[in-house]
């Protein structure tokens, strides 16, 4: 626990500056578990009593400091064309709808003065990203529609490839972007939509990064130095950045932060496939095999430190100025210890304070750098605003 100096550190921090997280799939988890009847259910309500138990509720975001959050409109990537878009309006349906149902908690937020003023007034900012290209069906009418109704990020991908763009999951097979994925990138910048780099190739990221004129965010990533996972950022990209003017969101997710866990996490991949296929046609033979292997190697625990570590990495490399927070909550299954849901920022503030973290540093990382990057793309956007709407149409044909 934080002693009582580090304590008044927070409480001060959380009342003057506001603390944004950039990625939360609570929607995801409302809509897949109670589809409509979600309406009817008790949000301010703990979470943690679920069926399934939830990361986020009411209660929790209150205690946890959050003064805005940036909810994931996100549908599987399976589902595309007219149905992902279809699919991606329900989500925004829900996010849109928490506002009408606690106008006393929650308000659509879409420019960085909007945050502000929120944050001043005690209410919580309800920002919205679209995360995967594949929930805009090939269309840029969509793109912008989607911004229209609040969507102020795009992940490019998910974990699989779209038409026009390389996910960081599968061997590539567009070489990065196609032009499509370049005119979406320019189409993002005309709109004032942050480009997201969470989820893509290191080629994609490469790309976006040459192409773009607004700062660029990871969501929910971690540095590709101490967990080699292509999901992370390599120094190579992170190292871009301060000319960019983006952020690293740094993720709670323990196989992306924990070199130990991910490499427990290949090994149990593995062993479920030898036994898989030594037991072919005998699940039950095949279950028992990995209690008796999982009983041999316990999973490696995750600590909130590793969370901080990769948020020291970064800060330490590029600057302060290029780091935030990306939780994923509700998006994970497994979180680190003292980090199980939205009530854990303050204990991650701790932890930083413990190794020094000044509080300009920590009021950037809490929201300053993202607000920058928010203001930063409404600046582009305004130089570009008179230009029409790209014509750009999707291809099939070689980029």
């Amino acid at each position: 626990m934080p002693d009582a100096a580090a304590t008044d550190r927070i409480q001060s921090l959380l009342r003057d500056n506001p603390m944004i997280d950039g990625h939360n799939d609570w929607v995801w988890q409302l809509r897949k578990f109670y589809g409509e009847t979600w309406w009817n259910l008790d949000l301010a309500a703990d979470a943690r009593t679920f069926d399934p138990p939830l990361h986020t509720d009411i209660p929790r975001l209150r205690q946890g400091g959050l003064s805005g959050q940036f909810w994931a409109a996100w549908i599987p990537p399976k589902i595309t064309g007219a149905e992902a878009i279809q699919a991606t309006l329900e989500q925004i349906d829900i996010i849109h709808g928490l506002a009408l149902r606690y106008p006393h908690m929650f308000e659509i937020a879409a420019t960085g003065d909007d945050i502000r003023r929120l944050h001043a007034s005690g209410k919580f900012a309800s920002l919205i990203g679209i995360e995967g290209g594949h929930q805009i069906g090939n269309s840029l009418a969509a793109l912008r529609q989607f911004f229209a109704l609040g969507a102020r990020y795009m992940t490019i991908t998910h974990v699989k490839h779209t038409d026009w763009a390389d996910c960081a999951n599968l061997a590539p097979v567009h070489n990065g972007m196609t032009d499509f994925g370049l005119a979406v990138i320019d189409e993002m910048n005309r709109l004032g939509m942050l480009v997201d780099l969470s989820h893509v190739s290191a080629r994609v990221m490469d790309m976006a990064l040459t192409r773009t004129k607004a700062p660029v965010i990871f969501s929910h990533s971690g540095a590709r130095t101490l967990v080699d996972h292509t999901r992370n950022v390599g120094d190579d990209i992170l190292d871009r950045l301060p000319a960019n003017g983006g952020v690293v969101m740094v993720i709670f997710y323990p196989v992306y932060i924990n070199a130990a866990r991910f490499e427990w996490e290949a090994a149990r991949i593995g062993e479920e496939a030898r036994t898989g296929e030594y037991f072919a046609g005998q699940p039950e033979r095949a279950a028992a095999a990995m209690t008796v292997w999982r009983a041999s190697n316990p999973e490696p625990p995750t600590q909130i430190s590793h969370v901080a570590d990769h948020i020291d990495y970064i800060a330490q490399r590029i600057g302060h100025d290029h780091v935030g927070l990306g939780s994923d909550f509700d998006g994970i299954e497994v979180t680190p210890d003292r980090l199980e849901g939205v009530d854990g920022f303050p204990a991650l503030l701790a932890a930083l304070i413990a190794r020094g973290w000044s509080d300009e540093n920590l009021a950037k990382l809490m929201g300053g750098n993202v607000l920058r990057a928010l203001d930063r793309a409404a600046e582009v956007a305004k130089g570009l605003n008179a230009n029409l709407p790209s014509t750009e149409t999707f291809s099939s044909g070689p980029g």
